[in-house]
């Protein structure tokens, strides 16, 4: 069994990687510099470098893998994120509809199944169409907001302010990326699975934005609280850093478009994974956020 896992490094793909590992699986690594690999991980993966966005190299790389784990690399800087998100994984689509690979599996996101006005996310639906089409068995992790995007808030919350443009009190999935990695590495390994599905991957609780203040409050030892900021300010203060227009609205478009968004998954057994915010909050934004108590 040859699994290919792309972003090999990152925060779910490193752990995706681990997993495998330690299945006793040899996982191939799409990997750009595989310096960044942790030196006992690259002695025990077959390594093809080269670049994701390079089309070239993603087809002769995949090609042959009898799954593919696909991380959709487009960064939020982008100035046409959706088109690149399509063109990006255009290869790994054709590999399979042409039978070089059997099954796809695709870290997509809640929001995805509304197809449009999701910004961003917008590409990941793109992306889930695409990979449909091929023929291939195709599985879509559809994940909640992820813990470690607080990690980017570090100076706020500092000073006490989580803002975000989301409802301050609607629930929200939110979810530790380790955990997706442990849901994808299952999914890769278990054979049983056929045709299109779509797994869900929520946490272990939905959570506002003014319950997440509370938990930080908590595991912080200061007063947090959940300030919203309007979408026209973020485009602002995006547009002023100097971020391209189509950049600016994928970015406002992920949260001005799951606004209203009646989930296609309900929370259930299978799609509720174990780490709390809490959980997480001690072991990885406590130690980032200045004056932490």
């Amino acid at each position: 069994m040859t699994i290919a896992v792309t972003t090999p490094t990152g925060r779910v793909g490193s752990r995706v990687v681990r997993m495998l590992l330690q299945a006793g699986v040899r996982p191939r690594v799409l990997v750009r510099d595989p310096a960044r690999l942790d030196t006992a991980v690259r002695e025990r993966v077959d390594v093809r470098q080269g670049d994701l966005t390079d089309g070239a190299f993603v087809r002769e790389a995949v090609a042959g893998a009898r799954s593919v784990f696909w991380v959709d690399p487009t960064p939020h800087t982008d100035a046409e994120p959706v088109a690149t998100s399509r063109r990006t994984a255009a290869p790994v689509a054709d590999a399979a509809r042409e039978g070089d690979i059997a099954r796809l599996v695709l870290l997509s996101s809640i929001g995805a199944e509304k197809r449009h006005g999701v910004g961003h996310i917008d590409g990941l639906a793109g992306i889930e169409e695409d990979f449909d089409a091929t023929g291939a068995d195709v599985l879509h992790l559809r994940c909640g907001y992820f813990f470690t995007n607080l990690a980017m808030d570090a100076g706020s919350l500092a000073q006490g302010v989580l803002s975000t443009t989301a409802d301050l009190d609607a629930p929200l999935a939110w979810v530790d990326p380790r955990d997706i990695g442990d849901v994808a590495a299952a999914r890769l390994l278990n054979e049983e699975w056929k045709g299109r599905v779509v797994q869900a991957v929520h946490g272990p609780e939905d959570l506002s934005f003014r319950r997440v203040a509370e938990i930080l409050t908590g595991v912080l030892g200061r007063t947090v609280r959940a300030e919203a900021v309007a979408d026209d300010d973020v485009r602002g203060a995006l547009r002023a850093a100097g971020l391209p227009e189509g950049a600016v609205e994928g970015i406002v478009g992920m949260m001005a478009g799951t606004r209203d968004l009646v989930r296609e998954q309900p929370r259930d057994v299978v799609t509720t994974t174990p780490t709390t915010l809490a959980e997480w909050a001690y072991a990885h934004l406590r130690p980032i956020v200045p004056g932490s108590a």
